[in-house]
């Protein structure tokens, strides 16, 4: 019997929240909002302890954990229980993006780090361009001058800033017309037509280029940034080493921001 209970108290649940979302939207309880930063407030630190495992040890939890909140307390003023979307992936965008605008306003990432990240992506765009297809670590390597470990060395130093890529601005006029490239996919606001269409093309571009990813590469971006595991997590489900699956991830991204990037200039 409990086990036939479980589901419809689940379901319950779920229609007792979507209500108290109803009523919130209508009067702004104040009640209300207290309860939901609560209940969501461990969100908060899931969240940042995803983006803080791929930071240098520079950047500190507790500080992402603070722009996460208000992240959160953005989302929680913003969300619009008519729309077809769960409270929690509307959360975790808006939370992501709070953290990840933080870490742009400080510059965090050294000088070096920057510069090499540039000349990878420098060099993936190029050889891809030529070869028509995703290149190898070995080609990138020689392209770089580099033996293959010290290219993977330098992948390992550069982990941390592909993070940012997917939440890169696309377009911006008026200042509600900003949308992100992961904000279009996971959770978007109501925009112009004009703005709806454009999204609408970016979402396509988007799925078109990871689509062309090598199949190990487009697991691990589908698994981290559409199914929130961990690197730890993707290396246990893949049967590879964190370190690798960090590897990657951070190839993967600088191809996604390099085809972006070209596809952006031809539109622009």
């Amino acid at each position: 019997m409990a086990n036939d209970e479980a589901p419809v108290q689940g379901d319950l649940a779920a229609q007792k929240e979507d209500a108290l979302w109803v009523e919130y939207h209508r009067t702004r309880n104040p009640k209300l909002r207290d309860g939901f930063i609560r209940q969501y407030a461990p969100l908060v630190k899931y969240v940042a302890g995803k983006v803080v495992a791929g930071m240098p040890a520079n950047v500190e939890f507790d500080d992402l954990v603070s722009c996460g909140t208000f992240g959160l307390l953005d989302a929680i003023d913003k969300f619009d229980p008519e729309k077809n979307v769960k409270f929690k992936t509307y959360a975790v965008t808006r939370i992501r993006g709070a953290i990840f605008d933080e870490l742009r306003s400080t510059d965090w990432v050294p000088r070096s780090v920057r510069q090499k990240t540039r000349e990878v992506e420098e060099a993936i765009s190029t050889l891809e361009a030529q070869k028509g297809r995703p290149a190898t670590d070995q080609e990138i390597a020689e392209y770089l001058k580099m033996d293959e470990s010290e290219f993977l060395r330098t992948m390992m130093k550069i982990s941390g800033t592909s993070i940012l890529s997917l939440n890169d601005v696309w377009f911006s006029g008026d200042e509600n017309d900003k949308v992100s490239i992961q904000d279009s996919i996971e959770a978007p606001e109501p925009y112009k037509p004009d703005v709806i269409a454009e999204r609408d093309e970016i979402v396509r571009i988007v799925v078109d280029v990871i689509s062309q990813l090598p199949e190990k590469e487009k697991k691990i971006i589908i698994l981290y940034h559409y199914e929130d595991l961990t690197l730890r997590e993707i290396g246990q489900v893949l049967d590879i080493t964190e370190s690798r699956v960090s590897q990657l991830h951070t190839k993967a991204m600088l191809r996604i921001r390099s085809q972006l990037t070209s596809v952006r200039k031809g539109i622009m």
